[in-house]
């Protein structure tokens, strides 16, 4: 499966700063210092719906991180998923009366075309479930051998008590993970499981339902955090430095991925950093696909939107905090678009070299892209009311916002 084709990053003077970011399984900061090549895995959609505001939210956070890793000279090995194949895909794609193969394909490539228009640098790697398969079975072989997996009535399931640290990435007590496990595609209820968390390896084949030779597995389909376990494993190894997605994937989904990959290699931890972006809400909902409540890219970019705009929205709200789209919020960063292409389009202005630093600091401190809009809202402001005489100086700002929040001015 191939990604989206990358905008350019422009060089700035000087170099940036590392990255101190919030770790959900320690609740606080944590400064991240990778080696020469910096190492990330997000988390990818689910193929059945257009891009909305909550999956820009949560794919732009991340590629700030990338950002800040390139400013400080650093190569970044992005990798990301597709689930697919999924039991919501294959549900749309009935109640729709399409195939689901078709519908995938549709929707991961308006998936592409809005990354592409929000300027969001693709991951190296773009790595559907159905394309993983080959790399997942041995992986739930493996996990059987080693006494952490057991069957049921055919269906392969993951023993979270084989894992020490099984816990330790959320943070939450078992009744809390029971609600959120029912909630989030678990299922904690099947009787004969030996423990209600334990989570699917391998789903055996349902009639009527694609399905692929498991080997000694059986035929049938992975289940949802053994997919991106095999991929993060095969592309980036274990302890890698940030695993992202939004907050509502810190569990089951990542929970249950690091206990899945710890088990497996005998190591700790999976990744150095678990990293979860807020939720978007829309008339007081989080916005998602099963309520209906969405707000899609595309079809603001239909409706002549600039996507600098959105990105905008995006990045006056704090990568962690729960916010609520409103009509208001992109007129405001329409205005502050407007604001900042009048000031860069000026001849000359105040020295930009100090905003650059503002903007590197700001973005270094947990990602705070509304303290670095700030900044480049005050070097507007001081050009619109004093000028300058630094003819280098609105370059050097277009660059910055360019290179650091991703905004083409």
């Amino acid at each position: 499966m191939h990604a989206w084709p990358a905008s350019e990053v422009p060089a700035l003077p000087g170099q940036g700063r590392d990255l101190r970011i919030h770790d959900t399984a320690t609740g606080g900061l944590v400064t991240l210092d990778p080696g020469p090549v910096a190492r990330i895995y997000v988390c990818g959609i689910t193929p059945y719906d257009a891009t909305h505001m909550g999956h820009a939210a949560t794919y732009n956070a991340f590629d700030l991180v990338q950002r800040v890793w390139l400013d400080t000279k650093r190569q970044v090995h992005y990798v990301q998923n597709v689930t697919d194949v999924d039991d919501p895909l294959l549900e749309r794609a009935e109640r729709d009366g399409v195939d689901w193969v078709a519908l995938a394909e549709k929707e991961t490539t308006l998936f592409r075309e809005d990354m592409t228009a929000l300027r969001m640098l693709p991951p190296r790697h773009y790595i559907g479930a159905v394309e993983a398969i080959p790399g997942i079975v041995p992986l739930v072989e493996r996990l059987r051998e080693l006494g952490a997996a057991y069957e049921l009535e055919g269906d392969i399931y993951f023993s979270v008590e084989s894992d020490p640290h099984f816990g330790e990435v959320s943070g939450l007590d078992a009744a809390a993970m029971r609600l959120l496990s029912a909630e989030r595609g678990g299922d904690p209820d099947r009787p004969g499981k030996k423990n209600p968390l334990d989570p699917m390896l391998w789903m055996a084949a349902r009639e009527g339902e694609p399905s692929w030779d498991g080997g000694s597995l059986g035929r049938g389909r992975p289940g949802w955090h053994i997919e991106c376990v095999a991929i993060a494993l095969d592309h980036l190894g274990m302890t890698f430095d940030v695993q992202g997605g939004g907050s509502d994937l810190a569990f089951p989904h990542h929970e249950m991925g690091a206990s899945h990959a710890q088990v497996l290699t005998g190591e700790f931890p999976m990744a150095k950093a678990y990293v979860h972006a807020g939720m978007v809400a829309l008339d007081g909902e989080k916005m998602s696909k099963s309520k209906g409540n969405l707000v899609f890219v595309s079809r603001l970019r239909q409706d002549g939107v600039d996507p600098a705009a959105i990105r905008l929205a995006l990045l006056s709200h704090h990568y962690r905090a729960d916010w609520e789209w409103t009509d208001q919020v992109l007129r405001d960063a329409q205005e502050r678009l407007t604001r900042w292409r009048a000031a860069v389009s000026r001849p000359d202005g105040p020295p930009a070299e100090p905003l650059v630093e503002e903007i590197r600091e700001a973005l270094s401190n947990d990602l705070d892209a509304p303290a670095a809009l700030a900044a480049v809202d005050r070097w507007a402001a001081l050009q619109q009311d004093q000028g300058g005489t630094d003819t280098g100086a609105p370059g050097v700002a277009s660059r910055a916002v360019d290179a650091l929040l991703g905004v083409a001015l």
